[in-house]
């Protein structure tokens, strides 16, 4: 675009907010004056630099700068920006305000990367929902350094194009280049993991095992040291069904974004697995940081399972985090400059001790702990979060029999094939792929039997337990009955449903 004072170059960037990448234009224009740089629009200190990486890198490739005042403008200038993404973008509308590429050269083109003093370009974090962003915003083209290429390419109906270095880009903009094409990185299918059959006796808690896989429900693995709480967690991982490809994408967008997935990586289909350290802050298992928050734990277990062992040795506040994403399904973090939202839709198991010895009423050996200092360590875990955890377990010591013993249990593969039937049966019931733990309430109550709710609501009021229990417990009937092949609640199936919660009725 000319005018009487020069070309306004319009190039088109991304900003990432949260998951959410937004499309940001780059405007570049040529004033008289004396010669500088000048970037506005709500940049963070990253992107301020840009001029310094983006001058530098045209003197490295012995690319013309202009001699002239340089005014780029981000906008919507109410948009926050952050990050060196935008080196990419402000250089390619350098490079034709500058006249060194065609007026037309950046129509539907959209640029994301960071230039380094030598010229190449460089991959950032994010580039895979930046890549999402660009296919909503309408992009023809999506140009990367040759490093996160393979990672953009996996957005499908987006075309992709590499660029090595600031040379590379200047060249085929000029049109004195062709594009190079993007092949995407591959898909990896589930590996067989840890199987179900190494675990002997436990027929409780391998029955809880199954049913939080097939329902989607939290579980909470309460027992003594060495009495294979972790390993039946670990397990449960192994019986979740592999990711749809959209579900593999959402999930690597979140590991992208965190900085923890190289671009080359196979797109796993597995369902992603956490396990954090006891010693977690907040930020780090919700999502934090500075300038826009970045996903914690919590989100980049999203559609797969947060493992939280040793559970009362994590701080209170830490653990009472939980609490509205759980109920949510997403984390809402607010700061001054930004708001994001990142998706949580997570199983949460959690193994624990009952005392901090870890011996209290076994019959193995002593309890050593004083009364004060059971109670202060139970009071870690809050009545409201272990109300939302669905399946309580108390998890016994396995006979010396049943250790040197053949293994007396199912393997991993005929029980996934069960939590796989029972997890499409819900799904055409509930619509949208929703599991039982996500069912509405209504439509739910309307498949259980009259004599089972009154039943359920009887021995929840008996109990002392919250109407959200009640809630609970129905949806784990519902699971228990689809695992039985039965359309309707029963009495019988909401009896077994609460008795995996008799760990709230006693505090744990």
């Amino acid at each position: 675009m000319s005018g009487p004072h020069g070309v306004l170059a319009i190039a088109h960037g991304l900003a990432l907010v949260g998951l959410e990448a937004k499309s940001v234009r780059v405007e570049c224009a040529l004033a008289p004056g004396i010669p500088g740089f000048r970037l506005v629009g709500l940049p963070d200190a990253a992107v301020r630099e840009a001029g310094d990486r983006v001058r530098t890198a045209f003197a490295r490739c012995r690319l013309k700068w202009p001699q002239e005042r340089i005014v780029v403008n981000l906008a919507p200038a109410d948009l926050p920006k952050m990050g060196s993404g935008f080196d990419l973008a402000i250089a390619a509308a350098v490079l034709v305000a500058n006249r060194l590429a065609p007026p037309g050269a950046l129509d539907g083109v959209w640029a994301f990367g960071e230039l380094g003093l030598d010229g190449t370009v460089r991959a950032v974090p994010g580039v895979l929902p930046a890549a999402a962003g660009a296919r909503a915003a309408g992009a023809g083209l999506l140009l990367v350094g040759d490093a996160a290429a393979p990672e953009a390419a996996l957005v499908e109906g987006l075309r992709v194009a590499p660029v090595r270095d600031l040379d590379e880009l200047a060249a085929v903009l000029a049109g004195d280049q062709p594009l190079r094409s993007a092949d995407a990185a591959a898909c990896l299918a589930p590996e067989p993991g840890e199987d179900l059959a190494d675990v002997r006796g436990q027929a409780v808690a391998r029955r809880a095992v199954e049913l939080a896989a097939a329902g989607g429900h939290h579980l909470l693995l309460a027992g003594p040291p060495g009495c294979g709480k972790t390993m039946l967690a670990r397990r449960l991982h192994g019986l979740l069904p592999p990711l749809e490809l959209e579900q593999a994408l959402e999930v690597a967008s979140l590991a992208s974004l965190a900085g923890e997935r190289a671009a080359h990586e196979p797109l796993s289909l597995r369902p992603p697995l956490r396990e954090p350290h006891h010693s977690i802050s907040s930020a780090g298992l919700i999502g934090g940081g500075s300038g826009v928050p970045r996903p914690g734990e919590l989100s980049l277990a999203h559609r797969g399972l947060l493992l939280l062992d040793e559970l009362l040795e994590t701080p209170r506040w830490v653990l009472d985090a939980l609490r509205q994403p759980l109920e949510r399904g997403e984390v809402v973090i607010t700061r001054a400059r930004a708001a994001v939202r990142y998706p949580a839709s997570v199983m949460l198991v959690a193994a624990t001790n009952p005392c901090p010895c870890g011996y209290l009423g076994s019959a193995v050996r002593a309890c050593t702990c004083r009364p004060d200092r059971i109670e202060r360590y139970r009071s870690r875990l809050s009545g409201p979060l272990l109300d939302r955890l669905d399946l309580q377990v108390e998890v016994r010591p396995v006979e010396r029999e049943q250790l040197s013993g053949p293994a007396d249990g199912e393997d991993t593969a005929t029980v996934a094939a069960r939590v796989r039937a029972v997890r499409d049966v819900a799904g055409g019931r509930w619509g949208d792929g929703r599991l039982n733990r996500d069912a509405p309430g209504e439509a739910l109550r309307a498949t259980a039997r009259p004599a089972a709710l009154r039943d359920l609501a009887r021995t929840i009021e008996e109990l002392g337990l919250s109407a959200r229990s009640f809630d609970r417990s129905l949806r784990v009937a519902r699971t228990i009955a689809d695992l039985d092949g039965v359309e309707s609640i029963e009495v019988v199936h909401v009896e077994e449903a609460v008795a995996y919660r008799l760990l709230e009725a006693v505090a744990v």
